[in-house]
């Protein structure tokens, strides 16, 4: 089965940062732990603010079901992640492993 790999990429108001960090942790902690998710969050070598989260499921039907497997803490924790997002908004990016 094919794995697949989930990215959302964004940047973050300067002035949000200090809450975006404790928010970002907790997300991570709480997808990681609770969750179980394949889940790892980079900011971008030279570009202050820029954020990427992946995900990585082990088949395309994980994939599928991940928005239905997270709990209400952990879609409280992402949506409270997104007013921190500057106005260019998110990027999405699904690709399946093909070797």
């Amino acid at each position: 089965m094919p794995r697949v790999m989930f990215s959302i990429s964004y940047a973050i108001k300067p002035e949000s940062r200090d809450r975006y960090l404790v928010l970002i942790k907790e997300v991570k902690e709480h997808l990681t732990t609770v969750g179980k998710h394949d889940y790892s969050v980079f900011e971008a070598k030279g570009r202050k603010n820029h954020f990427t989260e992946v995900f990585i499921a082990n088949s395309v039907e994980a994939f599928d079901a991940l928005e239905d497997n997270l709990d209400e803490k952990a879609q409280e924790l992402i949506s409270s992640l997104e007013s921190c997002v500057d106005e260019g908004g998110m990027r999405y990016n699904t690709v399946v492993e093909t070797v």
